[in-house]
């Protein structure tokens, strides 16, 4: 089992307010909140960017909110032993930060009605289980844009996770803009069936310079494969947060995903007493999903191509999954002006035409 740690992060409010009349008055004790991560803090990707949203929340809140994580807990029976953790020791607000912890989630929120639930990524809900997503599909987009662009073979590697909807978006909404303004690109995928180890990733990456991929995209939490592409000398993107700390050179952009406001949104409701158990699915123009800045190594004027499509997912004047568009196997998927809808976004099991290969089932 590999190790956990749980960590309290905030001090204990005072236990009284002041002297009165009749006696002491008790300060309300701080409401406890609790993060379950896949990884941990300093993987530099995605969990770091889940602690930096409850730090903002530690930040907003001050004393009157206490937070607690547990780190590296594995996708399965671990989940469900660490949340039920947090459950037993006073926590209120419980967010639980990966794919696979979902059905964990929804086992210890029956036994515990009392406590709200918030699960990232996932898509189901109980009256104390809300579930919250970003549209990183729209990131994919404007850093696929620029991959085409920058890409000088055409090939450009995707390092997947595990085959889930919120995956294959990724991968077929960076294709499709790569396509649009480089038609000889093409999109090599490599499935790692995890979300953190390095090593997986690392070879991963290794093994899609070999086949001549000039840029590096992936759907995992580690640096390693900006690592690999400094090596090599070919161009990756940050994923999950900017990374532009690992490997400036490479690093050309990222995608961010920027939680604090929705943790902190979530937190002030559960202290109004008006949470519900929402499904949240926010994207670039609520400013979840983040475009980080775009290194002095691409054109001028692919970043401002790149921006110039941003903005336009951002104000809704551009969907990524617009038609005319085919699926993999030549089928009609969408046609002309029309845009996908969030339902068939949510259960997307295929590739779009021009991706070779299969997705693992």
């Amino acid at each position: 089992m590999k190790r956990r740690q749980f960590l309290a992060t905030s001090a204990i409010a005072g236990t009284a307010l002041g002297l009165g009349l009749a006696g002491a008055a008790l300060a309300q004790d701080p409401l406890k909140v609790g993060f379950i991560y896949v990884g941990v803090p300093g993987d530099g990707g995605w969990t770091y960017q889940h602690d930096q949203g409850r730090l903002a929340v530690e930040e907003h809140f001050g004393d009157a909110v206490e937070t607690t994580f547990i780190e590296n807990v594995p996708e399965g029976a671990d989940a469900e032993r660490a949340i039920t953790q947090l459950a037993l020791s006073g926590h209120k607000l419980i967010f639980t930060t990966s794919f696979g912890f979902m059905d964990a989630t929804l086992n210890v929120a029956q036994k515990f009605p009392d406590i709200k639930f918030e699960h990232a990524t996932g898509y189901k809900q109980a009256p104390n289980v809300a579930t919250y997503d970003a549209r990183f599909y729209e990131g994919r987009a404007v850093i696929g844009t620029i991959a085409g662009r920058m890409s000088k073979t055409g090939k450009i590697g995707y390092i997947a996770s595990f085959p889930i909807p919120e995956v294959i978006q990724g991968i077929n909404s960076a294709y499709i803009h790569a396509k649009k303004v480089n038609p000889d690109a093409q999109m090599k995928v490599v499935w790692v069936y995890t979300w953190f180890d390095p090593a997986k990733e690392a070879d991963a990456a290794s093994a899609l310079i070999a086949e001549g991929v000039d840029v590096l995209m992936q759907h995992t939490d580690s640096t390693a494969v900006m690592a690999k592409a400094q090596e090599a000398g070919v161009y990756a993107f940050g994923q999950a947060s900017d990374m532009t700390a690992y490997a400036p050179k490479p690093r050309i952009s990222s995608i961010i995903d920027n939680w604090a406001p929705y943790y902190i949104e979530r937190t002030q409701a559960v202290i109004d007493g008006t949470w519900e158990p929402l499904a949240s699915w926010k994207g670039i123009g609520d400013g979840e999903v983040v475009i980080g800045e775009i290194s002095d190594e691409v054109p001028a004027e692919v970043r401002d191509e790149a921006m110039a499509l941003r903005d336009k997912i951002g104000s809704g004047e551009y969907h990524p999954f617009s038609g005319p568009l085919n699926k993999q196997d030549g089928s009609a998927w969408l046609a002309e002006g029309e845009a996908a809808d969030d339902a068939t976004l949510s259960g997307m099991n295929f590739y779009v035409e021009g991706i070779e290969g299969e997705i693992p089932q």
